[in-house]
């Protein structure tokens, strides 16, 4: 059993091998829509290899840009040509027999002269916890390079893998903004994950410094700080998913359990001042990353239909509205209401399938 996650690696290319990198790009992009345009035309998958492919770029280049164009056709051939896929984003991938990496520089071709020949860019391999270079010992997969903001980023696809959990042991994990997250064990432990108030303080900020901007008409500007707010916002999910597998793990918890996110911005506990930050939250990237790292350390994870975990009575099934924090029952209960929605998680039914994305 193994999973693919995403590595992320900062490039530091010299100019001359950034503006190489933007040619390729281009070129890639722009061989995979002509070949994309040539099936379509002619109903059936292209038999081009890459000798037939007149394009300034490596030849394992070209046949990863064949196999995306052929990929493409087949999802244009399932909506019978009604969508046709047409690639923007500057992007070049290579295989993974066609790069290499140390703890300073990836190594792979570029286009010199006209020629293909293996280059060395600098690289920042290594994080304050080596966890990218640890997760790169893994079986790895494609290299995409693209420009993000300015920045060069190296995306290599790594297949880890899991270990099969045993055990009963279960633990429901409600998430929320007031409370990123709140978990409770089968023995009912309970642990609060997160800062809410100091999420909702940083939105607060970048939306005040994103008007400011507004007012001045510095778009580039909003654009960087749009990103720096989302690699914040990222770094938060991490960090608290991080949190609650360790705490599953410390309890030696088999099964986690989620809420479906399909409707949650819908049936979530907010008010008009929350509303802003609702809307802008990922639940489902924090409940992703709760996944790909409870698979990891052979914790399953099942998502449960969220209804009514937030009024239920976990002590006499009683439904009843949480009056601010406190929830209270007529049979004496009393929690917060968080712990309650995590309480009832933890035994609500399981849906088949994946969440939906929130």
């Amino acid at each position: 059993m193994s999973q693919t996650i995403t590595v992320k690696i900062k490039l530091l290319p010299t100019k001359e091998q950034a503006s190489i990198l933007s040619e390729m790009s281009r070129v890639y992009i722009s061989t995979i829509n002509t070949l994309v345009s040539e099936m379509v035309t002619e109903k059936k998958s292209t038999k081009k290899t890459t000798k037939d492919v007149s394009t300034n770029l490596p030849s394992a280049v070209k046949n990863q840009a064949i196999k995306d164009a052929k990929s493409i056709f087949q999802k244009a051939k399932k909506s019978k040509y009604t969508a046709v896929p047409v690639l923007k984003k500057p992007v070049c991938v290579w295989n993974n027999q066609n790069y290499s990496f140390d703890f300073t520089h990836i190594s792979l071709p570029l286009m010199i002269e006209g020629k293909a020949r293996k280059t060395s860019i600098r690289a920042l391999l290594i994080d304050k916890k080596n966890r990218n270079f640890n997760l790169l010992k893994h079986k790895v997969g494609t290299l995409r390079i693209t420009q993000k903001s300015g920045k060069w980023i190296a995306q290599i696809s790594v297949s880890i893998p899991t270990v099969e959990g045993t055990g009963l042991k279960v633990m429901g994990v409600d998430l929320g903004l007031k409370v990123p997250a709140v978990a409770v064990t089968d023995d009912e432990k309970v642990r609060f994950f997160g800062h809410g108030r100091q999420n909702k303080y940083m939105k607060r900020k970048y939306r005040s410094v994103r008007k400011a901007l507004g007012k001045k008409k510095k778009r580039n500007a909003i654009r960087k700080l749009d990103d720096k707010e989302q690699r914040w916002m990222k770094d938060q999910d991490h960090k608290v998913s991080r949190a609650i597998v360790d705490f599953a793990k410390e309890n030696k918890v088999s099964v986690i359990r989620l809420e479906q996110l399909a409707n949650i911005r819908q049936t979530a506990r907010t008010s008009r001042k929350n509303e802003k930050n609702l809307h802008t939250w990922s639940f489902y990237r924090l409940s992703q990353f709760i996944e790909y790292k409870a698979k990891m350390v052979g914790i399953k994870v099942e998502y449960v239909n969220p209804a009514y975990t937030s009024q239920t009575c976990p002590q006499c099934s009683a439904r009843n509205k949480a009056q601010g924090r406190k929830y209270k029952c007529g049979c004496g209960f009393e929690k917060h209401r968080d712990v309650v929605g995590a309480m009832n998680i933890r035994y609500a039914p399981v849906i088949d399938g994946n969440s939906q994305s929130a």
